[in-house]
């Protein structure tokens, strides 16, 4: 009798039980896993302005803004700035001081600024010894390049009047350039619209010599909280008014105050170059801290 309930509990209840033990333990099992999945594939976000966008979508929106803009992106600047943006990248080039024989990455560098600046520097000092300079200028989006090299030919900063400028089409966190092959990197006003500014300070020192100096002008916050306040009214009350009026678009305009506001401040931007291995960092605020020079050498 005890054998025949004992058998009873072991060839039908006890594979009942252990079934539905497995059954749970599988459930378990793959929610568990399904989470861990889901957690993995759901990509990280970040922000584009004020809006969160997936990481892999930032450069595409990025692209699209300048794409729209880059024709009218000196004028813009003139009437924005109220031509001020000129003299601010006259300093970043004299705190530069490039010398003869100097070869510059300048990223970001679309329709030329930096670059036109860099070759005029270099011609106003003598070149005893006739050593010859270089710049190549990368930018992540084709229109603006395209506008650089335009305004190239037309103010004759061109290869038969001895300007060694290159143009490239290049990705600032992801840059095809051999180590140590550059002895100054300059960005203006292109950092704070990548996606990862921790992947292109990384590369800014990869593809410097040992002895080169980074050198980035930004947009930044200003030292005085109502001096901030009154030029955050600017930002986002008028220049994309002036925008629309100039260019029939708001929204690059209303991207540009946005991203200008989420941009790390002063001291923290600081500590990110310190994290990326330069040395000596320093920054130099100009115009109250509207625009900031940060600076740092590759040891």
């Amino acid at each position: 009798m005890m054998t025949q309930k004992y058998l009873y509990f072991n060839t039908r209840i006890c594979p009942i039980l252990h079934k539905q033990l497995q059954n749970l333990y599988f459930h378990k099992y793959n929610y568990s896993k399904a989470k861990d999945v889901n957690i993995e594939d759901s990509e990280r976000m970040t922000h584009f302005g004020f809006k969160e966008v997936k990481e892999s979508e930032k450069a595409k929106e990025v692209h699209t803004v300048f794409e729209n803009i880059a024709n009218n992106y000196d004028k813009m600047n003139d009437i924005m700035s109220l031509g001020i943006h000129r003299l601010w990248k006259d300093i970043f080039i004299q705190e530069l001081a490039p010398t003869h024989g100097t070869r510059l990455l300048d990223c970001a560098g679309g329709t030329g600024d930096i670059s036109f600046r860099y070759i005029n520097y270099l011609k106003n000092t003598k070149n005893i010894n006739n050593i010859e300079s270089y710049v190549t200028v990368c930018d992540i989006n084709e229109y603006m390049l395209d506008v650089g090299k335009v305004r190239a030919e037309r103010l004759g900063y061109t290869v038969k009047n001895n300007c060694n400028i290159e143009w490239k089409k290049e990705d600032a966190e992801n840059l095809n350039f051999p180590d140590e092959s550059f002895t100054a990197y300059t960005i203006a006003f292109g950092i704070r619209n990548v996606t990862h500014i921790d992947k292109v300070l990384s590369e800014a020192y990869r593809v410097l010599k040992p002895g080169g100096r980074f050198l980035c002008l930004e947009f930044t916050h200003l030292e005085n909280d109502f001096l901030q306040w009154l030029y955050e009214q600017y930002s986002f009350q008028v220049i994309p008014v002036m925008g629309t009026l100039v260019t029939g678009k708001w929204e690059p305009y209303q991207y540009l105050a946005e991203s200008i506001k989420k941009f790390p401040k002063q001291e923290e931007f600081k500590h990110m170059i310190d994290m990326s291995g330069f040395r000596n960092t320093s920054y130099k605020n100009l115009s109250c801290g509207i625009v900031a020079i940060h600076s740092g050498f590759k040891i």
